[in-house]
């Protein structure tokens, strides 16, 4: 992407003017979209992002400078510029031979995303879509979306490592939307949406039923219209599997970041081998899961990916660390450094993180609750990173009697603070599943999946209504 002598006199020309590690980040993005309404293309869009990132590091302090003219004259401006801000003072600068970074690919790609026709995209989205229609009446409107990215990287810094890869992701998202006529269920409108990935090509997006993602968002939208308004009160919370991960990831996994925790702004800091979960709750954070949507080689910082054991029965083992909190925190890279593009400096992030597999089956932590509230699907919510404060609505829910799933409800919110909720967790299915979304951080939105098996909380506070 860049020639290696090029690279090494940026990077020279950094550490001369004073910087202890130099790092360039290069990366051409190719992007394909597909946005349908109603069955309707509404939008289809092809483009290309092509940049680079420099890093500059000078004890605990960081410069970051990008730019799309990557000519040599501009990388080593800007490159002498951005160390020159640290204050560093100049030194001779030796970057040794570039020492390339090698791996066994396990993420194979079929059918490069761009090798297809819209045509066929099309095709596929629109079967969604008359599927969630087709699921009921009450359906008004649907939206349907393909994406796929190619995105090819390269990493080099001042120690001599040189890391390239290529990254290829596919994901489509269908939602429906149910209304009320004015006479039944008023005027209410409720949502419904399913939207999976994979780091594969288009052979991830053909093997999808693309009529049962239809109809499984049409099925929770039109639930939810029929639903009477949750109860709230302190109450059992039973969460499924899948996205149901998303409490941990947002209330919990953010403040295992070392981000978060370099800055001892974490309510974990300095909480490794204590006890901080239910003993059943084991949780990973995994970049090597083949195909999976969150996976990568390597991290954007050029290290390789690892599974990261967070929680081991309860007991934290471990952070989220990128090279820079690192050195704050006098730990090494766990493979965690991320960023959305060349545009943002990288961070310590997840990729695939998850509640490990439990014992219990579906039958047993549903018949074993007398009362509580069932989060079948969760929607979006809101956390403070620095406690670990959540609020999340629930876009499925339904009560539990009697040990059975009883009537629908809507309006419920998940109200709590992570730390309070893992040692609550006293049931851990046995039915892991994952997930996909988009997490955003202070180095961009980047992939990355969520998921558990279904758990059961002992007790939290549910919001809604009476």
């Amino acid at each position: 992407m860049l020639d290696k002598n090029l690279v090494h006199d940026v990077l020279t020309a950094a550490v001369a003017a004073g910087a202890d590690l130099a790092e360039i980040f290069v990366e051409n993005a190719e992007t394909n979209t597909v946005n349908m309404i109603n069955g309707l293309v509404e939008k289809a869009n092809w483009g290309l992002d092509y940049g680079c990132g420099i890093r500059i590091i000078k004890g605990f302090n960081a410069v970051y400078t990008y730019t799309n003219n990557t000519s040599k004259d501009n990388l080593i401006r800007i490159a002498k510029d951005a160390a020159a801000a640290l204050q560093g003072g100049g030194s001779p600068g030796v970057v040794p031979e570039f020492n390339r970074l090698t791996w066994e690919n396990i993420h194979p790609i079929a059918v490069m995303p761009n090798s297809v026709l819209k045509k066929e995209i099309c095709e596929g989205l629109r079967i969604g879509s008359q599927a969630a229609y087709d699921f009921d009446k009450l359906i008004s409107q649907t939206s349907c979306n393909y994406v796929s990215v190619i995105q090819d990287v390269l990493i080099a810094n001042s120690t001599g490592l040189w890391a390239e890869d290529q990254r290829v992701r596919t994901r489509v998202a269908i939602s429906a939307v149910a209304s009320g006529d004015g006479v039944n269920y008023g005027n209410e409108k409720q949502t419904g949406s399913s939207s999976p990935g994979a780091k594969q090509g288009f052979e991830f997006f053909k093997a999808q039923d693309m009529k049962k993602l239809g109809a499984d968002a049409a099925k929770t939208a039109v639930t939810m219209l029929k639903a009477d308004y949750c109860p709230s009160g302190r109450m059992p919370v039973i969460i499924d599997n899948a996205f149901g991960g998303v409490i941990f990831h947002e209330a919990c996994a953010h403040s295992l970041e070392a981000t978060s925790v370099a800055k001892k702004a974490s309510v974990f800091t300095d909480k490794i081998g204590q006890q901080i979960a239910s003993p059943i709750v084991t949780a990973i954070d995994d970049g090597t899961i083949p195909n999976a949507w969150g996976s990568i080689n390597i991290d954007d910082e050029g290290a390789r990916t690892q599974r990261n054991v967070l929680i081991e029965n309860g007991i934290l083992k471990s952070y989220l660390v990128d090279y820079l909190n690192g050195l704050k925190m006098g730990t090494p890279s766990t493979g965690s450094g991320r960023r959305e593009s060349y545009k943002f400096s990288p961070t310590s992030r997840m990729t695939n993180t998850y509640i490990e597999q439990g014992k219990s089956s579906t039958d047993e932590i549903i018949g074993d609750t007398e009362y509580g509230l069932y989060a079948a699907k969760m929607g979006g919510g809101s956390v403070e990173p620095a406690t670990g404060e959540f609020n999340f609505a629930v876009l499925e829910g339904y009560l539990v009697r009697n040990g059975k799933v009883a009537e629908p409800v809507r309006g419920a919110t998940l109200i709590g603070k992570g730390s309070e909720v893992l040692p609550l967790i006293d049931m851990v299915g046995n039915n892991l599943e994952r997930a996909q979304g988009m997490c955003g951080s202070i180095s961009g939105a980047v992939p990355t999946d969520v998921g558990q098996p279904m758990v059961r909380v002992k007790e939290m506070t549910v919001g809604g209504r009476g």
